[in-house]
């Protein structure tokens, strides 16, 4: 694990949430199973294959060594997570942590929850689609002189949704089965001061108007908003479609979940319905988080299924996420619906 300590010994102070060390890249030969995140002011050590005491005083050393350095005075606060069989062992290991837990990224601010399953409420390999969602708002808005409509499925927390509203799009529809999740979604659009719909609509409701809420960013609640959609999206089409065209649609569903999506299965499914649900020049942001499935499998599914989407790019990960092999890592892919 001396790649592991290395990156402790030489890391900055994070502000942002971010991957310290990313063995699972394959580039620290005899470091594949370990990962260090920040959530400041936590530090997340997961490890994807048993470890020994020693392994974890060795870096609890190297951690406690190097906060001396950046914070003195300060406690150092750091959670281990054990991940195999498809669950998680987590365990508190010094300090504590912040309840709520807000961190930041590019100004945006985020609810995370470090101690509670495998997800933890922001997904950091996903930084650079959401500076491109960001951006590709904000660019939308000074060429067309009114904000993007945004549709955003599989939106977990809907961190794509805060992103595509800063930047200044109008409106942002998240749909997920997972209302937990959702609600997530809408602390974090208070967190950064934007309008909201009046809470997690399960199926059969109708959608409450946008109404401002609390919270302070560069743009006065009310002016942006989003709604929050608990949907099976499968069988939610009819009510999706309606609320288009849209100018932006996310999709970023998980790999693999039983009875849920499967991707090389489903994937085709949503794409199918993709140019019905965009607007004449609209983009799409398809996203693919399978290691066996590379950019090949995406690009080739959406020629097949909606052939009047053409490729634009692929959104380049976070430099901390590089990995022996891009096609095995996260895919972010951008197409657009016409010329």
């Amino acid at each position: 694990m001396q790649a592991l300590l290395d990156a402790i010994a030489a890391m900055p102070l994070p502000g942002d949430a971010q991957r310290i060390f990313h063995g699972r890249g394959g580039r620290h030969p005899g470091c594949e199973q370990w990962v260090l995140d920040a959530y400041p002011p936590v530090f997340v050590l997961t490890s994807f294959a048993p470890v020994g005491d020693a392994q974890l005083a060795a870096a609890g050393a190297a951690l406690q060594a190097r906060w001396d350095v950046l914070a003195p005075g300060r406690p150092l606060d750091w959670v281990f997570q054990h991940r195999g069989a498809g669950q998680a062992e987590t365990r508190l290991m010094a300090g504590s942590v912040p309840e709520p837990h807000v961190v930041t990224e590019a100004g945006a601010r985020y609810l995370v929850h470090v101690l509670r399953g495998q997800n933890h409420g922001l997904f950091l390999d996903m930084a650079e689609g959401r500076r491109w969602v960001r951006e590709f708002a904000a660019a939308f808005s000074a060429r067309e002189g009114r904000g993007a409509r945004v549709l955003n499925l599989f939106a977990y927390t809907c961190a794509f949704s805060v992103a595509a509203l800063l930047g200044g799009a109008a409106h942002a529809v998240n749909i997920d089965m997972a209302r937990g999740a959702l609600a997530t979604g809408q602390q974090n659009h208070r967190l950064n001061g934007i309008a909201s719909g009046a809470g997690v609509l399960p199926p059969g409701r109708p959608k409450a108007k946008t109404a401002p809420l609390g919270g302070s960013g560069p743009r006065e609640a009310g002016e942006r908003g989003g709604n929050f959609l608990a949907h099976d999206i499968f069988s939610s089409w009819g009510k999706i479609t309606r609320g288009g065209p849209y100018d932006l649609v996310i999709i970023d569903p998980p790999s693999y979940q039983k009875g849920s999506f499967v991707a090389t299965k489903d994937y085709a499914r949503i794409l199918r319905r993709l140019p019905a649900l965009l607007a004449d020049g609209g983009h799409a942001l398809l996203c693919l988080n399978a290691p066996e499935l590379g950019m090949d499998f995406l690009r080739r599914q959406v020629s097949e299924q909606a052939p009047d989407l053409a490729f634009v790019q692929r959104v380049a990960n976070p430099a901390a996420f590089a990995d022996v092999d891009e096609d095995r890592a996260l895919k972010v892919a951008v197409f657009r619906k016409g010329a």
